[in-house]
């Protein structure tokens, strides 16, 4: 009998990708939204609502008859490892054996990016189970380093001269496809794998790199850790988030994101996109966030 993925996220930036590319594999898939109006119409894919993750009959429901989940994280929350682990326990119930899993590199209890340490615990939780696993340790994706930039002009944050290997949704996405369909039978899929582009560059490079393809001025100004919490004050975010947010910089000023893996060209065959690269073949995804008509 054929494999049937569970994919959840499928009407995201990453699990839409996935679902498309397993969906141009013939794979058989399920795609598991909270609106079906917004999934993907795609050949061989059935879609499936549910609730959320903290909601487990609806997972079992959704989940019956599926081999391999890929589970990608839910929203940033402060319950969100217990959100995981009871999609987790609905994916077990319903006779799941693989979990495919959209972790952050650095994952760890110690993390300095709070966000990673809920990574680590998902993870463990996942281990728990017996089952199968992969989990695919993402590091940024190059389209959020636009979303960083302000209204001036000026990313601020307090990252120092640290680097970040940012990755590509497309990159990322390629990676998942092969480790679900295990396109690459010489590659034991059942590791951590870092999903990172092929270089680490300073948020500076990452201003100047925008710069130079918007033919907008931008550059990075640094922060001191005080001065981010103070200027992110005025969002009125909870404290977990703004937490995140700040963690997000700290993480690459202490080096924990200066993270260049081979594992992209490992298991798809093809070279990881630049940040330069990304940026020349995907305006759409960034032109609007640096304000340009």
């Amino acid at each position: 009998m054929a494999t049937v993925f569970g994919i959840t996220g499928a009407s995201g930036l990453l699990g839409g990708r996935v679902a498309e590319r397993l969906a141009a594999a013939g794979a058989e898939q399920r795609l598991l939204v909270r609106s079906p109006a917004h999934a993907p119409d795609l050949p061989g894919a059935q879609i499936a609502m549910i609730e959320g993750y903290d909601h487990p009959a609806t997972l079992r429901a959704a989940l019956s008859g599926v081999d391999t989940l890929f589970l990608v994280s839910g929203r940033e929350a402060p319950n969100r490892v217990a959100q995981h682990a009871s999609a987790i326990d609905g994916a077990v119930a319903a006779g799941v054996s693989r979990i495919v899993y959209v972790s952050f590199v650095g994952a760890a209890p110690d993390a300095t990016f709070t966000f990673a340490r809920d990574h680590w615990a998902t993870e463990q939780h996942i281990l728990e189970t017996g089952l199968r696993s992969t989990f695919l340790r993402d590091n940024l994706y190059d389209a959020m380093l636009p979303a960083l930039v302000g209204d001036d002009g000026l990313i601020r944050g307090p990252a120092g001269d640290g680097r970040v290997g940012c990755v590509a949704h497309d990159d990322v996405a390629d990676a998942a496809a092969a480790v679900l369909l295990d396109a690459r039978p010489d590659i034991d899929t059942d590791q951590v794998y870092d999903l990172t582009g092929p270089e680490a560059i300073s948020l500076a490079e990452a201003a100047a790199q925008m710069s130079r393809a918007s033919g907008r001025s931008i550059a990075y100004a640094p922060e001191t850790i005080d001065e981010a919490y103070a200027s992110r004050a005025s969002f009125g975010a909870p404290q977990f988030e703004v937490d995140g947010w700040v963690t997000s910089y700290t993480s690459i000023a202490a080096g924990e994101l200066e993270v260049v893996s081979s594992a992209v060209q490992r298991l798809t065959g093809h070279h990881a996109q630049t940040f330069a690269a990304w940026l020349a073949a995907n305006p759409a995804s960034w032109e609007r966030l640096l304000g340009l008509p």
